[in-house]
């Protein structure tokens, strides 16, 4: 039921729709009690479309909680249009990192450690922005000093050759 014609009785009267024009309004206390209970009815049906949308959303809600000196990915998902460290839309990555967490700003805000080729990033992040890194033994990031020629190219070359066959067609 439409509000307005909860609380009234009958539908709206707009000029573009005029419908049963001799219809006289009820008058005394009788339609202040009616208003009332159908003023009750209303936000008790409101409340409970509230509470069943709020348990929808609780379900797929995580609590995030990171210590200090705790590792985390930073998100940085790509935006339509938008080109993210070299790379087009669908191949650019969604979180960077690992970054060290420094401090606890507020009760949902965390301060990074972040390189300095992330100047003109925030350092003080929203937690929605941070998943945890859990460290695996074999996840050895090892950071070369990369060798620039003076037009700012660097030369590939390959460390090792890991599996060699020949195919014959």
């Amino acid at each position: 039921m439409v509000p307005y014609k909860a609380l009234y009785g009958r539908k709206y009267k707009s000029p573009v729709y005029w419908y049963e024009v001799g219809e006289r309004a009820e008058l005394g206390p009788d339609i202040v009690i009616q208003t009332i209970e159908l003023v009750v009815k209303i936000w008790d049906r409101i409340k409970t479309a509230q509470s069943r949308q709020k348990s929808y959303a609780n379900k797929r809600h995580r609590g995030l909680e990171f210590a200090v000196d705790d590792h985390i990915f930073v998100k940085v998902a790509p935006m339509k249009g938008v080109m993210r460290f070299g790379k087009k839309v669908k191949l650019s990555p969604r979180f960077i990192g690992p970054f060290q967490i420094l401090e606890r700003v507020g009760t949902l805000a965390y301060k990074v450690v972040l390189p300095p080729n992330l100047v003109g990033v925030h350092k003080v992040l929203h937690a929605s922005m941070l998943q945890k890194y859990m460290s695996n033994p074999s996840h050895v990031l090892n950071y070369e000093h990369m060798h620039l020629t003076p037009n700012l190219f660097f030369e590939e070359r390959s460390t090792r050759i890991l599996d060699i066959h020949e195919r014959r067609l």
